[in-house]
C-alpha cells in the first residue's frame, strides 16, 4: 500500500469521527461530561484501520480540534476543549483507536463480528474510561474512584456504541473483506 492511500484512510476516518460530531451531544446533569457520537467513530477507525493508522487518524482529528476547528460534539474546538472535565476521554481517542485495533489483529482467527465487539468494548470502552476517569478526576477535584462511579452512566450507551461498530464492520466485511485492514 503506497503513502498517499494510505494518507487517504487516516484522513476519512478522522472525518467520520468529526462528521459524528454533528450529532448533539447529550447532557447528563449529574456529570460535566456530555455523551457523544464520536467515540463510534474511534472505535471504527481502530476496527477498520488497524493500530497505528486507527490512532493515527483519532490524533489528526485531534490536530484539527486543537487548531479550532469546532469539530468535537457540540460545535467545540480549540485549545480550551483540554481544559474541559472530557479532556481525559478527547485525550484518549488515540490510544482507544490503538488499543481497539491491536485487539482486533490478536483476534483474526474469531467471527469479524465478535472480534469487533470485543475489540470495540476492550479499546473503546475499558481503555478510553482509564484516561476519561482521570481527566475527570482531575478536572473536578472527585478522586479516582468517585470519577468512576460517575463515568458508568456511560456504559449502557458504550456498549450499544460496540454493537453498532460490530455490526457495521461485519457488513462491510460481508461485502469487502479487504476494507478491514485490522484484518489482513
Amino acid at each position: 500500500m503506497n503513502k498517499e492511500h494510505a494518507l487517504v484512510q487516516i484522513s476519512l476516518y478522522a472525518a467520520v469521527i468529526a462528521v459524528l460530531g454533528l450529532f448533539p451531544k447529550f447532557l447528563v446533569p449529574v456529570i460535566a461530561i456530555p455523551i457523544t457520537f464520536q467515540t463510534l467513530g474511534v472505535m471504527l477507525a481502530g476496527a477498520m484501520l488497524g493500530s497505528k493508522k486507527g490512532a493515527l487518524a483519532a490524533i489528526l482529528f485531534l490536530f484539527i480540534v486543537a487548531l479550532g476547528a469546532p469539530f468535537l460534539s457540540g460545535g467545540r474546538g480549540g485549545l480550551g476543549v483540554f481544559e474541559t472535565p472530557s479532556v481525559g476521554f478527547i485525550l484518549g481517542f488515540p490510544v482507544s483507536a490503538y488499543a481497539v485495533g491491536w485487539m482486533m489483529s490478536r483476534l483474526k482467527d474469531k467471527s469479524i463480528f465478535f472480534a469487533t465487539l470485543n475489540s470495540s468494548l476492550f479499546g473503546g470502552v475499558l481503555i478510553l474510561y482509564l484516561p476519561g476517569v482521570f481527566g475527570l478526576a482531575l478536572k473536578t477535584n472527585l478522586d479516582f474512584f468517585e470519577a468512576f462511579l460517575m463515568c458508568t452512566i456511560f456504559l449502557p450507551g458504550d456498549v450499544l456504541k460496540a454493537v453498532i461498530v460490530g455490526l457495521v464492520v461485519q457488513s462491510i466485511y460481508r461485502t469487502l473483506p479487504s476494507a478491514i485492514l485490522s484484518r489482513l
